[in-house]
């Protein structure tokens, strides 16, 4: 029997428990690369004649696919569980094979010669609705806009969404050492090269970004720059495109800005120069809705009182939900949550907030553990509002049909006065 060139694109313990039995299963590995975008290159270059993927956004997307078909190979698909098979159903894989199966089911499968499935083509006219983007921002002193962003993005990852986390702050980025990511190689300042150079397309995107699985769901993560001096490689027109294109490749893209919204043209002497705030101002031009995070102390108050002014100048007041964490009433004494409410509507003109707990104990377990905040610490008071505003601000839901109560509830209902 000869041995077919095969390369793969599995889930690192679905290719341990293959990779032995592929040879005398008549295939020969010529290829493991970690992840779809690196799959689709070796592909494009190696031709081989079968393409064995795991179906999960880290392994199968659409570029790939549109890879094996230019490649002629075959496609055998192992779905793990019913998230799986409908990863695969999404991208018109219609008939995976059960994750559990040995190398032996995997040749009979490629001996029935299927073809290769076709993917739908990315087209501006695709079905498909244009994702959502959030921007969370928030005034200097450290509010939690980072934590803040990360739980979200982390709420609407478990509900089945694919969610990019973009860190766009110029001065003090930290998405990536909150998660134990490596940012030697920023991701969105690759993406924003790429976007001025026009060659910025999901492929692409899929590349620069990393991947971090949470417990219920992954992020693709396009990390900030390390040291501040790199600034003027994020330019507004660069973020703008950037954003603008993770539309098409997430369903929600969450941005975690910077606190500075000063417009600097008339310090400096050339008026078509990068800006400094350029990232900030245009994340929270571009977004559908902007999470303003503000910490719950006298100071924090006064400072976004004052800020949440100059927010307003560049986003539709409609478009922007407050956000006030770290409340207690330690710092703001008895009744912390309406007085938080009466000074913000009275100094600040903003009738509606949320209010996210102080929960120091959960913040330094998901820093330790480099674990988002609902991972850390999945029962903590600060973990349940974020996940309420998520569910009610951030997440499309069908309207739900009023049950009708049980007749046996209805009986033990006293009588109306």
């Amino acid at each position: 029997m000869t041995a077919e060139p095969a390369v793969l694109s599995l889930a690192p313990h679905v290719e341990d428990r293959l990779l032995p039995q592929l040879g005398a299963a008549g295939l020969l590995v010529v290829a493991r690369p970690p992840a779809a975008g690196d799959a689709a290159e070796a592909l494009t270059r190696l031709r081989p004649a079968v393409l064995i993927a795991s179906a999960e956004p880290r392994h199968l997307d659409s570029p790939l696919l549109l890879a094996a078909a230019g490649a002629g190979a075959a496609v055998v698909v192992l779905a793990e569980g019913e998230r799986g098979r409908r990863h695969a159903a999404s991208l018109g894989v219609r008939e995976p094979l059960d994750a559990t199966v040995d190398a032996g089911d995997i040749r009979a499968r490629i001996e029935q010669g299927l073809p290769a499935p076709q993917p739908p083509e990315e087209t501006p006219d695709a079905a498909r609705a244009p994702g959502r983007v959030t921007a969370v921002w928030g005034p200097a002193g450290a509010p939690g806009r980072t934590t803040t962003a990360i739980a979200l993005a982390s709420e609407l990852a478990a509900a089945g969404l694919r969610v990019a986390l973009v860190d766009a702050d110029t001065v003090g980025a930290a998405v990536a050492p909150s998660l134990g990511l490596l940012d030697e190689a920023p991701g969105l300042a690759a993406a924003c090269r790429l976007a001025a150079a026009g060659a910025l397309t999901g492929a692409e995107l899929d590349r620069v970004a990393q991947r971090y699985r949470c417990t219920r769901g992954e992020l693709l993560v396009l990390t900030g720059i390390g040291r501040p001096a790199r600034w003027p490689e994020l330019s507004a027109d660069r973020v703008t495109k950037v954003l603008e294109q993770c539309r098409s490749w997430a369903d929600h893209t969450v941005v975690d800005t910077g606190f500075n919204l000063e417009a600097d043209e008339e310090i400096v002497s050339d008026l078509f120069a990068p800006r400094r705030n350029a990232a900030t101002i245009a994340a929270v031009r571009a977004a559908d809705t902007v999470v303003a995070v503000g910490a719950g102390d006298p100071v924090g108050l006064a400072r976004y009182v004052r800020a949440f002014g100059d927010l307003v100048e560049f986003v539709d007041p409609h478009r922007v939900h407050a956000v006030i964490g770290k409340v207690r009433q330690s710092a703001v004494g008895l009744g912390a949550g309406g007085q938080i409410r009466a000074s913000l509507q009275r100094f600040g003109g903003i009738d509606e907030v949320t209010l996210v707990p102080a929960d120091a104990a959960a913040c330094d377990a998901a820093l330790l553990t480099a674990r988002t905040l609902p991972d850390a610490a999945p029962r903590s008071a600060a973990t349940a509002a974020l996940r309420r505003f998520a569910a009610d601000h951030l997440i499309d839901r069908p309207a739900r049909v009023p049950r009708r109560t049980p007749a046996v509830l209805r009986r033990l209902r006293p009588a109306a006065p």
